[in-house]
């Protein structure tokens, strides 16, 4: 092989691996703003926030030092100094990094669907459930996207995915156990400072159990899909 068809491989695996790097990322930020509509569709509902969204959106109810949106931030580098701590050396200082700027732009996409479903009106606990359902079947294809796409993840997540990593324990009951920690402690800190529930009701405590169910049972459609395409090509 001489020297230029060797440079000429290594040219291409190079473009080779900036294309694949990119739909990668593309693919994530569709997941991300899948998820963001998901959001969206959970906060039209009225029964509850997301299970990452009530503790920050209880916090800013407590307390006007930051908003909502900076409470999600704080929450977001609490979840990024855990992952940190959890996987040493092990720790991704590039994706840290993404991680971070990320958590800002999920809030801009987050607004910018509400925006777009803002028209829709919600005047009945059926609608009110139905757009909840939706929330949750939209947020966990959206999350379950970003999967595929393995370049980056939301803190959250990601913190999720550290913690699996390091227990030996699945993602999607990692995520089911904080998903009910967060709403738990909203709850508690509602009841105890507001004496009443605010952003935690019903919709809260069944997404929470339903989106890293529906994550699972995207992971078995896509493989039963995919070892059915598979068997076909042998």
């Amino acid at each position: 092989m001489t020297k230029t068809n060797e440079n000429k491989q290594v040219v291409d695996k190079i473009s080779s691996d900036k294309k694949s790097i990119i739909s990668r990322y593309l693919l994530f930020l569709v997941g991300l703003f899948i998820a963001s509509m998901g959001v969206a569709f959970s906060t039209k509902a009225g029964l509850g926030t997301s299970p990452v969204a009530s503790l920050p959106y209880t916090v800013s109810l407590l307390s006007s030092i930051l908003t909502f949106g900076g409470w999600l931030n704080l929450l977001s580098v609490i979840q990024i100094t855990i992952q940190v701590i959890l996987l040493k050396g092990g720790c991704n200082k590039l994706e840290i990094i993404i991680q971070t700027i990320l958590a800002f732009v999920y809030g801009y996409l987050t607004n910018f669907s509400c925006y777009l479903i803002r028209g829709i009106e919600v005047t009945t606990y059926p609608m009110q459930f139905l757009f909840m359902i939706l929330g949750c079947i939209i947020l966990a294809f959206g999350i379950w996207v970003q999967l595929k796409g393995n370049v980056a993840m939301l803190p959250g997540e990601a913190m999720n995915r550290a913690i699996a990593k390091v227990i030996d324990k699945s993602y999607e009951n990692v995520k089911i156990f904080f998903d009910i920690f967060y709403i738990a402690a909203s709850a508690v800190l509602c009841l105890i400072f507001l004496g009443r529930l605010e952003g935690v009701r019903e919709g809260s405590i069944i997404a929470a159990i339903a989106i890293g169910n529906i994550i699972k049972f995207y992971n078995y459609i896509f493989k039963r899909v995919f070892t059915g395409k598979k068997k076909q090509g042998d």
